[in-house]
This record gives structure tokens, C-alpha cells and sequence, in this order.
């Protein structure tokens, strides 16, 4: 392969909802293109991109993949990102990397959920858009159908480029709308390289050519006063203008052009190479980046793809290979780098060997020797260089924005299958989040539980057949335990006494206290009111931490008590029996025998939740809240996506696989996030299920 530099690279993300032929493209793509030798398919688990077990297994794409085509001089990086949304993840980790998206649609299936989401996010970015109809070849494909359907669910602002010949089993060329001329198919084994036959367009699509082709220069010429002026006047704009003015219209996100293509058959292939090297933006022509200069980040500076400018590159994609260790994938925002250089990792303040620079393409890599300003690379064995770590030089430290990866939405106890393998698991998991940030693992203290958390359950079913798979641990998921609470409503007090005499010296602690209420979030608070002696001062903290000790296990179901106070206001001592063991033991029976009389309570963890769903959805989002014990905090229309906002508080026991059964009842238009609001006291009724399942366990144990 050629060096390339910036204004000769194209960085293309290729998005679009799961099963939609995203990865079926950027495999025809790359085979047209000569860059791959192989024409791979889903079926024969042969994809360029699709490569890990679990995506071959299973049909579809779990990873970022890239690959490259090299097209008309220039190299076009694609990154074939997943499409369902438990994987969305690495989508946003493509959408990151790139300067422009290929939002593909099926058209068989149309605009699904996963359209709607990536297209949102690309335009959000500020990303250009070209629209891509694929599976033209399949029965009941219907390009007008989708292109209407794009127009009422996406954006007003998309044109058509291209005009189907034929569509299902009879589709077998298209008509280029810039060229005016048809591109026919070869049949067969001819068709493999995406070769036609250019002819006049055909009689039978010539309607359809006149009415799309009227649409196409009004459209553009909308979006330029000049042009508008002279297609006012009855004046030719030519191809080139035509080509120029609609470039620059993707830029200010003012039209989205749309094409039609086969990959199984290679079919409309070679257009779309031709229109992402005319129409989609080179490295070289981005905007400035903002990065924090210095390790300190105390100001920002400007990022420019320049060649002679200093080195920032950002990694975005980690993943861990058979007898390689750690493949970190990153992009070159400024400056270049040479196989063997070091540079600085300003995030982590560590120094990095760039041994054997690479470009991947699929599993393959394939060495260089120089990668340019603008360009995607990867090299392995980067000792303490993580996804989101900007690569800089000592000389000029900077640290690039992060990838903002979306918030886990599922939660999960996990365990191992084998108790022994309880220390690989969680190197594991570890190593699992490296690759995929939007896979989390945290330990919880008061459920003694590893809970890891995911876009949803898909998400974390695969990442435990990657944990069997990469690091050798059989793990199991279960319900998470709730960190229930308990508190107290009134006020008592009463005597805690520990004497044990078995011969020789004996043990005596004896101890008068008053247990009270506090506010909520309190804690555990105590108050020495002994007067005259009758406890020794240094006996007291063995009080104390007699009845934290206690407090812990509760008197309901054996969770920490909280939000109490405990006055010791009496007691008595022996002058050779009494130690800090027997007040200790003094200050845990006073809890146990004066607590209980305080009337116990039950406290429920609760989280505040914000969803946002389509409006036809709407009633039934607030039945099902209600429904979960949820508290209705507000509505209101939202602006920047379709639908209504919901604000509500919901018990944390009330939200276990909650996003999948939102996703469900709004056929996966909704968005939601949750975040811890405090305990709130537990209905009654509530709360004995809980005390009655709690004693059952420990029957058990």
C-alpha cells in the first residue's frame, strides 16, 4: 500500500439498524475496490469485518470492524460499525473516529430503530450523510416505498442520486441522475468486480429518471443563489457544479443524497466509491479539534490535520487477540508517526514504542512504515494505553475529547461457575471493559456481589461467552441482591449486659442506653451522657463500636440499620472483669434488646428515571411506571428528539431489566437513564415480601 495523506483519505462510518447489510456493504466495498481479495458472506461466516466467533455464531456484528478500499487515488477507511443497540457502544466509537456516515437501510425492511438512532447521532456530530438502499436484489424491495419512508421518519432533505433498474430478482442496474446514463450489470461471475455497461437510460425507468432528476437540480440549486438564479432563467448547471454545490450542502447538513445497491451481486457498488470520494469530506478539509494542551489541560489549543503540525491521535477502539495480546486502534488528528517512534500518552503520563504500525483490514493487518495526518492505524503491546487515550509527543502534551460512550442500561449479579476461577473472572472483566467502555464492572460492598452492567441483556450474553472464550472462566448472571436498609420510627431504651464467669477472671460490661430517630441520610450517631464514673471513660468507644457492629446486621432481615442516634447514659463496671471485649459485647445486646422496641422499618433504595418515549407509546410507559411503584415527577416535550420526556422515581427493586421491557413496549424508540435518589421507608406490605424472601435465604444458607 501507498502512503496517503490527509487530502486523499476518506473516513467513512457505516451505520444503520442490525441486519440492514452494513457489514455485506464494506465487504463489497472493499473487494470492488481491489483492496480484498475475497467476496465474503454472512451466510459462510466469511464477512471482511465480522470476524469473532460470536459475530459468525450468531449473524451479526458485536464489534467495530475496519477495513479499508482504495478508490480513484485516494483511501477510503471504513468502519463497519453494529447495529442493534445493545452494541451501540462501539457504533458511537466509529461515528467518533470518522468524517461522514453511510446510513445503510434495507430495502426490504426500511427505516427500523436503529436507523433512526445512528442517523440522529451522525447528524448530532455534524457528520455528512449519504444514504444507502441495499439488497435491491431481494423480493419485495422497494426503493420508492423506502425513499418515502426516509423522507417521514429521518429528513425532508434527502435526494435521490440514483434511479433502481428493476428491483427484487429483476433489479440489474441503476441510472445515474449526475451522468444521465444507465449503469447495466453483467449476469454471473462477469458481475463479481462490479463492472457495467454504460447505455442511454431505458424507456421503461425514463419517467421515473425525468421526475427524480427535476427534483435533484431544483433541490440543489435551492441551496445556492447563483445556481437558483440561473435555473430560474432556464440555464444548464453542470455536473461538476451540481456536484460542488451539493458537497457543500452536506457539510451544512442541507441534503442528503440516496443510493441503491446490491452487495451480494456487486451491483452499485463502484458509484458508491466515486460519490464518498466526490461528495464526503477528505481528513484534510475538517474543521479545527479543541484538545486540552498540557497534562495539566489548564487551556486548549487547536488541532489541525497537517503533516508538520505536532502528533495527536486518539485511541478508539481496543481489542484483545489469540498469541498478540492488545491491538489498540487509533486516528491521527495532526502530525504523523513512523513505525518505531515514541510518544507520549498524556492521559496516563506514560511513554509508548509504536513497534510494527499497521492498517487493518478485517483480522488482517497489514504493516507500514509511516501513517499520515487523518489516517486510522493500529499497533499491539501498548503497555498502559487504554480506549479514549490521546497520543501525543512530551514536547507538545495534549489530550483530545473523549468518546462520550452511552450509560449501561442493565445491570447483572455475575459469578463464577467454579469459586476457584473467581480471580481470573474479574481480570477478565477488566479487560473486557478495555475493549468495550460501555461494558462496566464494579464491585458491591453491601450486596457482596461483582455487578457488571451493559446496553442490555444481549450485551452482557456476550460478553460472558467472550470471558469463556478469551480467558478460559465459565460465569454465570443472576438477579442482583437490592441494598436494602433498615431505620427506625420511635424512641426506647433499655439495658444491654454481658457477664460470663467459667472460672479465673471473668467478663462484665453493663449499659444503659436511649435509641432515637434521625433524619434521613443521618447515618449512626452516639452520644456519651455517662456522669459520675459509672462506665470508665476508655470503655466507651467499645459501646460504640459494639453497636455499629450490631447496626449492621439490623433486627428485620439483617440489613445495616441507619439514621439513629444512641445516647449511653448509664451503666456499671467491675474493677478486675470489666475490658473493652465485654463492653463491646455490652453495647451489641443493648442494640438487640432496645431496637426492636423502636418500631423497625424497612428502606428501599430508589432511582430517578428519565425516559424519553414516542408519544403513541406514552400511555402505556406511564401505566407500566405506575404499575413498578413509580412516582410521577413530570412531562414535558422534548426538542431535540421525538416524543415526551418523563420524569419519575422508581424503587431500584422495581427496575431490573427495565430497558429491555421499555425497548419492548415502544418497539426500541425510547431513550432512558437512571441515577440513585436516596431510601425512602417501604410500603408494609412491601417490605414483609422482602423480610419473608430474606429469612427463606438464610434458611437455606
Amino acid at each position: 500500500m501507498r502512503e496517503y495523506r490527509g487530502s486523499e483519505i476518506r473516513n467513512i462510518a457505516v451505520v444503520g439498524h442490525g441486519g440492514s447489510g452494513k457489514t455485506s456493504l464494506v465487504d463489497a466495498l472493499a473487494f470492488v475496490s481491489g483492496s480484498s481479495k475475497r467476496h465474503g458472506s454472512i451466510a459462510e461466516g466469511s464477512t471482511l469485518t465480522d470476524t469473532a466467533p460470536e459475530e459468525i455464531e450468531r449473524r451479526y456484528s458485536i464489534n467495530l470492524g475496519c477495513a479499508h478500499a482504495e478508490w480513484e487515488e485516494n483511501k477510503i477507511n471504513l468502519l463497519d460499525t453494529p447495529g442493534f443497540l445493545d452494541f451501540q457502544g462501539e457504533a458511537i466509537a466509529g461515528l467518533a473516529a470518522a468524517d461522514g456516515a453511510l446510513c445503510v437501510i434495507s430495502a426490504t425492511s426500511g427505516v427500523e430503530v436503529g436507523t433512526e438512532r445512528m442517523f440522529r447521532e451522525a447528524v448530532s456530530r455534524g457528520d455528512p450523510v449519504l444514504f444507502v438502499v441495499t439488497m435491491m436484489d431481494k423480493e419485495h424491495a422497494d426503493f420508492d416505498a423506502i425513499y418515502e419512508q426516509i423522507k417521514s421518519r429521518l429528513t425532508t432533505k434527502v435526494i435521490p442520486i440514483e434511479v433502481p433498474v428493476g428491483e427484487g430478482a429483476s433489479f440489474h442496474g441503476i441510472v445515474n441522475l449526475f451522468d444521465k446514463k444507465a449503469h447495466v450489470y453483467a449476469r454471473g461471475a462477469a458481475a463479481k468486480s462490479g463492472a457495467y455497461e454504460e447505455t442511454e437510460v431505458p424507456a421503461e425507468v425514463k419517467p421515473l429518471f425525468d421526475r427524480y432528476y427535476a427534483e435533484l437540480i431544483e433541490t440543489i440549486a435551492a441551496t445556492d443563489d447563483s445556481l437558483l438564479e440561473r435555473y430560474l432563467d432556464g440555464g444548464e448547471i453542470s455536473r461538476d457544479e451540481a456536484i460542488g454545490a451539493m458537497k457543500d450542502a452536506m457539510k451544512r447538513m442541507e441534503l442528503f443524497p440516496l443510493f441503491c445497491v446490491s452487495s451480494t451481486l456487486n451491483y452499485g457498488t463502484r458509484a458508491v466509491l466515486s460519490t464518498i470520494v466526490d461528495l464526503m469530506p477528505s481528513a484534510y478539509e475538517m474543521e479545527e479539534i479543541h484538545a486540552f494542551k498540557g497534562a495539566e489541560g489548564d487551556h486548549t489549543v487547536e488541532i489541525h490535520a497537517l503533516d508538520d503540525a505536532p502528533l495527536a491521535a486518539i485511541v478508539f477502539k481496543t481489542q484483545s487477540e489469540p498469541h498478540v495480546g492488545e491491538v489498540s486502534v487509533f486516528r491521527i488528528l495532526s502530525g504523523s508517526v513512523t513505525t518505531g517512534d515514541e510518544v507520549y500518552n498524556a492521559t496516563r503520563d506514560v511513554a509508548e514504542k509504536l513497534n510494527h504500525l499497521a492498517v487493518s483490514q478485517g483480522r488482517d493487518r497489514q504493516e507500514v512504515s509511516v501513517l499520515h495526518a487523518g489516517d486510522i492505524g493500529c499497533v499491539a503491546k501498548l503497555r498502559n494505553t487504554h480506549t479514549n487515550d490521546t497520543l501525543s509527543t512530551r514536547a507538545h502534551p495534549v489530550r483530545l475529547p473523549q468518546i462520550q460512550f452511552p450509560e449501561a442500561l442493565v445491570q447483572m449479579a455475575i459469578h463464577a461457575t467454579n469459586r476457584a476461577d473467581e480471580e481470573k473472572l474479574q481480570s477478565g472483566l477488566h479487560r473486557l471493559h478495555d475493549e468495550d467502555p460501555s461494558f462496566e464492572t464494579h464491585w458491591n460492598a453491601e450486596t457482596h456481589e461483582t455487578i457488571v452492567s451493559g446496553m442490555g441483556e444481549r450485551h452482557l450474553e456476550v460478553a460472558l461467552a467472550k470471558l469463556k472464550r478469551k480467558f478460559g472462566v465459565g460465569a454465570e448472571l443472576r438477579k442482583p441482591k437490592i441494598a436494602y436498609r433498615e431505620t427506625i420510627r420511635a424512641r426506647a431504651e433499655g439495658q444491654g449486659r454481658h457477664k460470663k464467669q467459667s472460672g479465673g477472671r471473668g467478663q462484665f460490661g453493663d449499659c444503659w442506653v436511649r435509641i432515637a430517630p434521625t433524619p434521613r441520610g443521618d447515618g449512626i450517631r452516639f452520644d456519651d451522657q455517662i456522669v459520675g464514673g459509672s462506665i470508665p471513660s476508655k470503655f466507651i468507644p467499645a459501646v460504640e463500636k459494639g453497636i455499629h457492629e450490631a447496626a449492621e446486621r439490623g433486627v428485620l432481615a439483617g440489613f445495616p440499620l441507619v439514621d439513629f442516634k444512641v445516647e449511653l447514659y448509664d451503666g456499671s463496671y467491675h474493677s478486675v472483669d470489666s475490658n473493652e471485649m465485654s463492653f463491646k459485647m455490652a453495647g451489641i445486646q443493648a442494640f438487640k434488646s432496645v431496637a426492636p422496641k423502636c418500631r423497625p422499618v424497612l428502606l428501599e433504595p430508589l432511582d430517578e428515571v428519565e425516559i424519553v418515549a414516542p408519544d403513541e407509546s406514552l400511555g402505556d410507559v406511564l401505566g407500566d411506571l405506575s404499575s413498578r411503584r413509580g412516582q410521577i415527577l413530570g412531562t414535558e416535550t422534548t426538542t431535540d428528539a421525538p416524543g415526551t420526556k418523563v420524569r419519575a422515581v422508581v424503587p431500584q427493586s422495581e427496575l431490573h431489566l427495565y430497558a429491555s421491557a421499555l425497548q419492548s413496549m415502544t418497539h426500541g424508540r425510547a431513550s432512558f437513564r437512571r441515577q440513585f435518589k436516596g431510601y425512602e421507608e417501604m410500603p408494609n406490605e412491601a417490605a414483609q415480601r422482602v423480610v419473608e424472601e430474606h429469612s427463606k435465604e438464610i434458611a437455606v444458607e
